[in-house]
């Protein structure tokens, strides 16, 4: 996807962690209230596009920890930024989000949203990250330094077919 633009970074996890860092991260990291907030207006969103969604407790750990974060793409210019935002999206998203749910047989919620691709990044219950782009599902990773790796590094992502139930 984007490998040409991220040479310089090494997906082991203490070099997505310095990326993170350096970006306002860090370990302990809770914007509290604010992520309540947050997750209120994604629900009421999605309701009002007449497809509910439902956060995880997983969704919301994410969300408090990384939220309102611009997490700019190594090399990248600066519209390729990962924004920890649930609240961005697309219009007709809410009902993508939920027929991928339904497929994989999991909750999803929105935690991102990719400016480059115009993607949707999501969390299901057990804390594994989808990427919802306009041509299709994909799995990121199990967790999110396992996401942030595997985006970053350019390496094709897997279907999120291969995870359906």
């Amino acid at each position: 996807m984007r490998k040409e633009l991220l040479m310089t970074l090494n997906t082991h996890t203490p070099d997505v962690e310095r990326w993170l860092s350096a970006h306002g991260w860090s370990p302990g990291r809770d914007i509290g209230e604010r992520a309540d907030e947050l997750v209120s207006l994604r629900v009421r969103g999605a309701a009002e596009q007449g497809s509910p969604l439902t956060p995880s407790a997983a969704a919301v750990r994410v969300i408090r920890s990384y939220g309102g974060l611009e997490l700019p793409y190594p090399g990248g210019e600066p519209k390729m930024t990962l924004m920890m935002d649930p609240t961005i999206g697309f219009r007709g998203d809410a009902r993508q989000i939920a027929e991928l749910a339904e497929q994989l047989g999991s909750e999803l919620f929105p935690v991102a949203f990719e400016t480059y691709e115009n993607g949707v990044w999501l969390v299901d219950g057990t804390g594994r990250f989808f990427y919802l782009h306009h041509t299709g599902g994909y799995f990121l990773g199990q967790n999110e330094f396992e996401a942030f790796a595997n985006a970053l590094s350019g390496d094709t992502l897997a279907d999120a077919e291969d995870y359906f139930v």
